[in-house]
């Protein structure tokens, strides 16, 4: 049997048993880039690097990379979840697990995992727990799926610099999820780069104001 969604069992993962059955195909979506024309799902180049980010609602977080030089694409998506192929209902429902992520594909020779990684610590509130903000859920938690035990170890670096930096100003703990990328779901056409669509609509992001050195 599976839960009913409340606002108490939307702040912690579901289990398996607990989790919506989901469904064998794919959620139908857009397959290029309403900004930079380009593909959203593979092949991609194979120069190129992926990481998945979430940081709360995944309309702000994806306008943050799609301008930075050295991104090839980017797409927002479902992830770090048990439900198969989910819908933007089911993961809002706290029933899936997944957290609503971005999914950005880079040219490491132009754009520093780094300095990715700072755009991202910076630009959102990492203390926070399964929430970004006044948006409350498993899916707004922060958390970095990285590829390749590399990546893994430029992330935990990355994070021990930004926690630094917090508590000398004073802020939280860290609480970002860091694991290697689990399967990716693309969202619905509409959620994709959705602020260049809808220039006015909700953002939803709000960063800690401590700068990584």
């Amino acid at each position: 049997m599976f839960l009913r969604s409340t606002p108490e069992h939307k702040m912690r993962l579901p289990s398996a048993a607990e989790a919506l059955p989901g469904r064998s195909q794919a959620i139908p979506t857009s397959s290029t880039h309403a900004v930079l024309g380009t593909p959203i799902k593979p092949p991609f180049p194979e120069h190129l690097q992926q990481i998945i980010v979430g940081m709360g609602c995944f309309w702000g977080a994806e306008r943050l990379f799609w301008p930075l030089d050295g991104v090839y694409t980017t797409a927002v998506g479902y992830s770090a979840g048990v439900t198969p192929n989910p819908t933007y209902e089911e993961v809002c429902s706290g029933l899936t697990g997944h957290n609503e992520v971005v999914l950005v594909v880079f040219d490491p020779e132009v754009l520093a995992v780094d300095e990715l990684l700072r755009v991202f610590w910076e630009s959102h509130d990492p203390t926070q727990g399964m929430r970004q903000g006044n948006d409350l859920g498993t899916q707004y938690r922060s958390g970095i799926y990285v590829s390749g035990s590399a990546q893994l170890a430029q992330v935990e670096a990355s994070r021990a610099r930004f926690a630094e930096a917090l508590r000398a100003a004073g802020k939280g703990t860290i609480t970002t999820e860091i694991a290697p990328a689990a399967e990716f779901y693309y969202a619905e056409d509409y959620h994709q780069q959705y602020l260049h669509k809808n220039p006015g609509g909700y953002c939803g992001l709000a960063g800690t104001g401590v700068c990584m050195q």
